[in-house]
């Protein structure tokens, strides 16, 4: 807005300009910031800021913040966990595979994009989803999913040795052998 027009031209000559001699345009008359929506700025709150006052819901007194997040990873990635050093030592033995803690790595849950080499795999992860199960079994891997792990224990040493799959069955998680 242009000086011209501003209310202030015309208060010219008038000491406080409007403001009063004693206050002097100073402090807060209304009272600071939001005070008086339930008093005498009670038109304004309920005209322009339905529902601030008030509550909606039920409590949560355990919330946990980060409950629903589930870090991901892909089959085509799960190699990417293991050195270089330990994928060229398991290539040549037949009767053993490595263990890949998707967990130590920060991840729950196995996605299925991707193929893996034909090289077996023992992979623990507290999730798999339904498409890496076709995923290994392409890739000549067999998915042993938690619930199973104690009726398939017996099948599973057939396909892994008995050390890796002692380790496996120790944890709760799930478990990815070579199927035979």
């Amino acid at each position: 807005m242009t000086a011209r027009l501003k209310k202030n031209r015309g208060l010219r000559g008038h000491v406080s300009a409007g403001r009063g001699r004693i206050g002097k345009h100073r402090k807060h008359p209304g009272g600071c910031g939001n005070a008086g929506g339930q008093h005498h700025h009670r038109i304004n709150f309920d005209k322009y800021h339905p529902g601030w006052f008030g509550k909606v819901g039920m409590r949560n007194f355990h919330l946990i913040k980060h409950g629903k997040v589930t870090p991901t990873i892909n089959v085509e990635r799960l190699w990417s966990l293991v050195s270089e050093q330990t994928r060229a030592y398991y290539k040549e033995k037949t009767d053993k595979a490595p263990v890949i803690d998707v967990m130590k790595a920060g991840y729950m849950k196995v996605m299925g994009k991707g193929k893996l080499p034909e090289q077996p795999v023992i992979v623990k992860a507290r999730r798999l989803a339904s498409r890496p199960s076709s995923s290994y079994e392409r890739g000549h891997k067999a998915t042993l999913p938690r619930r199973l792990r104690k009726r398939l224990r017996p099948l599973v040493a057939s396909a892994c040795s008995a050390h890796e799959v002692s380790r496996a069955s120790m944890s709760r998680r799930s478990v990815v052998c070579p199927s035979t």
